[in-house]
């Protein structure tokens, strides 16, 4: 059992998503950082899609309720175990009583925090996800959460630390062209490439809001509602791109200009407001 003393300005337990709902209106959701997830899980032992807590923007204090084997990966936020420092990227014994605590990351969005066993919330179609957008699983983390940990696996784990590299503040993702690019002027892509973009204060799990040079239509009127990917680069009438991740709505009736490269979500989800990124076309 993990009691949540502070969850921070967002902590949620995430797995690997709910696959195979998306004719009922239901997205995957899920890790956001899907390798900085897995890596914390196979670091205690876990199936990669074990749940897990997703912090967002540090700030989480959890106490061990029982001895636990733990590992923090993902945003590099400074860890700390009853007040003295402790190491990211590898597994880390709590005693019972035991306190974790993570500080703000120096660059990054998103920390993971998982325990051999994994978060044991009540599953929701088949996955204990919170969804922000659609609500579905368990809500956001309160002080005062008690959330219990399933029975260990079967293996060990087998690493002691996994060298990794922090995120970038400023990334650059590769970018194919998306279902819809006839619907911009013919320069938008240009533009999509070549410019530099901010991210903007209005952005989460669903999406990076991004500011930059406005992207323009080459046709009126609306398209009718199509399907959505994570990673899909849609532009609303305000020309302010929008890149959707994990929570991201099921359709969406604005035309796709660009779709990011699967393994280049996971840069993009660690972006945080302020922070810049490039695009370049991936062929």
């Amino acid at each position: 059992m993990l009691t949540v003393l502070a969850p921070g300005p967002l902590a949620t337990v995430q797995d690997a998503g709910r696959c195979g709902w998306a004719s009922i209106g239901v997205t995957r959701s899920g890790f956001a950082d899907r390798p900085a997830a897995g890596l914390a899980n196979r670091l205690v032992g876990n199936d990669p899609g074990a749940a897990a807590i997703e912090a967002t923007a540090g700030g989480l204090r959890v106490r061990a309720e029982r001895a636990l084997l733990v590992a923090v990966t993902g945003a590099p936020a400074p860890l700390t175990v009853d007040g003295r420092p402790a190491p990211l990227n590898g597994p880390l014994g709590l005693a019972p009583g035991a306190v974790l605590d993570l500080g703000i990351p120096p660059v990054g969005l998103r920390t993971y925090l998982a325990v051999r066993g994994g978060v044991d919330v009540p599953p929701v179609l088949g996955s204990r996800s919170t969804d922000t957008l659609s609500g579905l699983g368990p809500g956001p983390l309160r002080p005062g959460d008690l959330l219990a940990v399933g029975p260990p696996p079967p293996g060990q784990p087998t690493v002691d630390v996994a060298p990794v590299a922090p995120p970038s503040s400023a990334p650059l993702l590769r970018v194919l062209p998306g279902p819809r690019r006839d619907w911009l002027a013919g320069e938008a892509w240009t533009a999509l490439t070549a410019a530099a973009w901010t991210v903007t204060a209005d952005s989460d799990r669903v999406g990076l809001r991004l500011a930059g040079p406005r992207l323009h239509r080459a046709r009126d009127g609306e398209l009718p509602s199509e399907g959505l990917v994570p990673g899909a680069v849609q532009v609303p009438p305000d020309g302010a791109p929008v890149l959707f991740l994990a929570d991201h709505p099921v359709t969406g009736g604005y035309p796709v200009l660009a779709v990011v490269v699967t393994a280049d979500l996971a840069g993009a989800a660690q972006l945080r407001p302020g922070d810049a990124v490039r695009f370049r076309a991936a062929r």
